[in-house]
């Protein structure tokens, strides 16, 4: 016998998880959408739970069902990877930041979200440069765009081991070089810094004041190298004490 749509979801929502099983169990072909999103909510709902709601198939045409199935830490995993491919970009960054997730979901939403970046208009990358775990960051440090390198740049989760490559990359964008010069998390980091002195994309205007704070093992190598431009190169032999 079917309850008042009301009491259901509020038994739903409150249950503890042995009431609420058996509840989706008796249920289960009374589920509709409201009902299933309070179940999906409620803190005691199991591996068992999820499975019994998903396997619902009318429900899972509702967006909202399949995102929190995706993203609900219960989840086995190959039901997970199913509904994963179907996320907004929104949610794929949020699952892959969920460590309350196995690693082999969140690397699955990150490879689904960085499949994307080229789609994303550049306020979305923005967003997503703030947040992203490295594996998507090290698709973005290459974005042309200096608002989402900005963005990248502030992240706590972005690394050396992200940043550096950049930096040496003979494709780097000037202005991109630049900003990361003037970033005062980054540009104050020495080995940012002689990356940034020894790669000819470089602004003059940003390796000039950088040189001073150079090794001098470093400054030799900048001063030999053929490839830099001759102010930075006299700069420093001047620095060196060489004769130019």
């Amino acid at each position: 016998m079917s309850e008042p749509s009301d009491a259901l979801e509020s038994r739903l929502r409150e249950a503890d998880t042995d009431e609420l099983h058996e509840l989706l169990r008796e249920h289960a072909t009374e589920l509709d959408v409201p009902r299933a999103l309070q179940a999906l909510r409620n803190p005691f709902l199991g591996r068992e739970g999820v499975e019994t709601i998903s396997d619902q198939g009318r429900l899972l045409s509702s967006y909202e069902i399949k995102r929190m199935i995706a993203l609900h830490p219960k989840t086995p995993e190959p039901l997970a990877l199913r509904f994963i491919p179907a996320l907004f970009w929104r949610d794929l960054l949020e699952l892959g930041l969920d460590t309350r997730v196995r690693p082999t979901l969140r690397r699955a939403a990150d490879r689904r979200l960085m499949a994307r970046l080229s789609s994303l208009a550049v306020g979305e990358k923005v967003t997503v440069a703030r947040r992203a775990s490295p594996r998507v960051l090290g698709r973005l440090r290459h974005d042309p765009a200096p608002r989402v390198v900005a963005a990248l740049l502030e992240n706590p989760r972005l690394t050396e081991g992200v940043l550096l490559p950049l930096l040496s990359s003979d494709d780097a964008q000037p202005p991109i070089l630049e900003l990361v010069a003037r970033n005062r998390r980054w540009g104050v980091r020495h080995e940012v810094r002689y990356l940034l002195c020894t790669n000819p994309r470089t602004p003059v205007q940003a390796s000039l004041p950088i040189l001073p704070l150079l090794r001098k093992r470093e400054l030799e190598t900048v001063a030999r190298s053929v490839r830099l431009p001759p102010p930075v190169r006299k700069r420093a032999k001047v620095l060196l004490g060489l004769d130019v």
